[in-house]
């Protein structure tokens, strides 16, 4: 019988690009693996691999087995959940989410808070990290979600799915005290003024360049930042404008001394869903897929 360890093995030395960035992905030694691999080769009786230099490539058979593994531990992983969710039922169902850094951590709670207002308790279990990071993690079903403002990079190996959440407009917000400082016609109050700006690896972060571009406006930046809550933090204390959901207008301006600038607008803030469900099954997922159509755009 086949012995889905080793396939499992295979698969992620195949996904990688070799043994070694492998063995860090699943905190396995390099030998191991190798040993398994050749394992898996001889009981198979073909070759899956072909060395080239210093790299490794699938043969023809191996890239055949790549297409029937994927299939396998997607299946699989699916299966887990149905069951998970099922057996969860009256106790409390364990729902591990991953939050790419990009993401607004407010846009996040409000994404997520629907999952708890199931009708069987929710043990929910949140990580932060970068996009790649994450989706190696869902990729080896430790996380069943990952929530990301882009689909899943053509660049990664995971096989993932994309489920788009909904969209936002974006808007900028600025202290009391540094609106008086720039006062005028938004959006020409922002030329020659600081603005703090979402990381590089956000989505929105070009569209919001691009956006001044069009707006003919040259602010200042001052600053970028991978966590909104950090920039909105500096934004409080009249650092610079910093943008923010539209849709939380409401309680971004709630605190003290904080105004709503304008919106930028043609920019909007897309938020997906990255799953290995093919077909959304897990009913945390699913409340927070119905929840996002009535709250985004």
């Amino acid at each position: 019988m086949l012995n889905y360890k080793h396939l499992h093995y295979f698969q992620q030395v195949a996904e990688a690009g070799g043994i070694s960035r492998a063995s860090e992905r699943l905190h396995v030694s390099p030998q191991t693996i190798s040993t398994q691999i050749s394992e898996l080769e001889d009981r198979l009786g073909v070759e899956l691999f072909v060395k080239n230099g210093r790299s490794l490539e699938l043969t023809e058979t191996g890239r055949l087995t790549l297409q029937y593994a994927r299939d396998i531990f997607t299946t699989g992983a699916e299966l887990e959940a149905v069951l998970r969710d099922r057996s969860g039922r009256g106790k409390a169902l364990e729902f591990r989410v991953g939050v790419a850094d990009s993401v607004s951590k407010a846009v996040a709670f409000h994404l997520v808070e629907p999952a708890l207002e199931l009708p069987d308790p929710v043990r929910l279990v949140c990580q932060e990290g970068r996009m790649e990071r994450l989706l190696s993690e869902l990729g080896m079903h430790r996380l069943d979600l990952v929530l990301a403002d882009a689909p899943v990079p053509s660049t990664v190996s995971v096989r993932a799915y994309s489920h788009r959440l909904g969209a936002t407009e974006v808007a900028f917000y600025a202290a009391g005290s540094l609106r008086e400082r720039f006062a005028g016609e938004f959006p020409a109050c922002l030329n020659g003024a600081p603005v703090l700006l979402p990381g590089a690896d956000a989505a929105i972060s070009q569209r919001l360049r691009a956006w001044f571009e069009r707006a003919g406006v040259r602010p200042v930046v001052v600053g970028e930042f991978d966590d909104s809550a950090l920039a909105q933090e500096f934004g409080k204390k009249g650092v610079g404008f910093f943008v923010g959901p539209a849709f939380l207008a409401p309680s971004i301006t709630a605190q003290h001394g904080m105004l709503a600038v304008g919106l930028a607008q043609g920019v909007r803030d897309e938020f997906y869903a990255l799953s290995i469900e093919r077909r959304i099954t897990h009913r945390c997922v699913v409340a927070i897929t119905e929840a996002a159509r009535g709250m985004l755009g």
